[in-house]
């Protein structure tokens, strides 16, 4: 059996998500992601904005300053000389994937006939889904609250009792889930519902896969886009259920597609893709967003880099330990520091709230290098400064340098 080192484990990681090779020179095209996306696969979505949406992180962390409106534009918009690139679902969690992969989930639309969550309520309203079906055929894309107001379902302002969603809500939520909507186009990150034969290709709708060859296809990816994983973070990448990864991982790995290693430190056994080669050097510097693939499994996160990440969103400010949105720091392929980020746009600033060096790293060797992609994603953002706050270990050594 191949026997990797900790090192070796970690190199092939971060090479696998793209972010040991070097960003293009010119403008990022439709070409770069189109490319971006066959390699990692989702883009997950976030409605959390105090920096950068999550789903625009991922791509300036590996092909750096880009125009979002390349990306919305592939992924909410459709033209004959432009066709839509990407397609919204529950890919990971929700996330944006490759629009040609949709059919790779069917499986999982049937799973959700009734939603995702509040399944009762869906239950209770089959007549309201053919209702909202029928209007938003009427209306072309639409957010739930003008397909409600076309409806007059209920009296306004009348909420149903879960998140304070409105029934009408929570049916074309569920119609999304089930595969009859998908998301049309996005403003101001509201979702506009349109019926999923309107939005995506005939070819693309046409297209059958059986449930096995699409979780055996998704597996497959996953081990890709990890490089080097257990069978349990493969299972997370799209969030598979282990009944469905383990017989699939145990087929791939029969086939060839998929090598049984032992990494050094790991208590499971994991899996390398076939072919993929093993990086003598450590690359890859880049600010990575609470939601990059290369760390949205934590205990991977911690298996890989000896580095322990939660978000504290949802942590009362108190008692959080780094901060509120606090983003990764790897450095030539280590993650060696995190950063709280804010886009203050009235200040015109990036501002640092925060900023920790790992132990064992110098905040001296860190400093300079955040400080350049610091800057480079302000500007990026559109902001003219980077301002450094008071929290942290490294905020001292960060303002000296900028």
């Amino acid at each position: 059996m191949t026997r990797l080192t900790a090192d070796q484990a970690r190199r092939v990681a971060v090479a696998a998500q793209g972010l040991a090779e070097p960003r293009p020179r010119g403008p990022v095209t439709r070409a770069h992601l189109r490319r971006l996306i066959s390699r990692i696969q989702v883009l997950q979505l976030d409605s959390v904005s105090v920096a950068v949406r999550a789903h625009y992180a991922p791509v300036f962390s590996r092909l750096g300053p880009y125009d979002r409106d390349v990306l919305d534009g592939a992924a909410w918009s459709h033209s004959a000389r432009s066709p839509r690139l990407l397609v919204e679902y529950w890919a990971h969690e929700a996330a944006l994937m490759a629009v040609e992969d949709w059919p790779l989930l069917r499986w999982r639309m049937r799973e959700y006939t009734h939603g995702r969550w509040g399944t009762e309520i869906v239950k209770k309203n089959p007549r309201l889904a053919e209702d909202i079906l029928a209007a938003v055929a009427e209306l072309g894309p639409s957010t739930a609250g003008q397909i409600e107001a076309h409806l007059e379902s209920e009296p306004r302002g009348r909420k149903g009792p879960w998140w304070d969603r409105s029934d009408t809500k929570w049916v074309a939520e569920a119609l999304f889930a089930s595969g009859a909507l998908t998301t049309a186009t996005r403003v101001g990150f509201a979702r506009h519902y349109d019926l999923t034969e309107r939005v995506l290709p005939a070819h693309v709708l046409a297209r059958e896969v059986d449930d096995a060859e699409a979780i055996r296809e998704l597996t497959l990816r996953a081990a890709g886009a990890l490089g080097v994983a257990t069978e349990a973070d493969i299972r997370d990448y799209f969030r598979l259920s282990p009944k469905q990864s383990k017989p699939a991982v145990a087929g791939l790995v029969a086939e060839g597609e998929l090598e049984e290693v032992e990494v050094a430190g790991w208590s499971a056994p994991a899996y390398l893709r076939a072919g993929r080669t093993v990086p003598r050097v450590d690359r890859g510097t880049a600010l990575l967003c609470p939601f990059d693939p290369l760390i949205f499994f934590r205990p991977r996160v911690e298996r890989l880099f000896g580095f322990h990440y939660r978000i504290e969103i949802y942590t009362p400010e108190p008692k959080r330990q780094f901060g509120y949105y606090v983003w990764p720091f790897l450095l030539d392929g280590r993650l060696v520091g995190r950063v709280d980020l804010k886009a203050e746009r009235t200040n015109d600033a990036l501002n640092v709230v925060g900023a920790f060096v790992e132990p064992g790293h110098d905040p001296a060797a860190v400093a300079p290098r955040l400080a350049a992609e610091l800057q480079t994603m302000a500007s990026w953002l559109g902001l003219s400064q980077v301002s450094i706050g008071e929290r942290g270990d490294l905020v001292g050594e960060l303002r000296q340098v900028l």
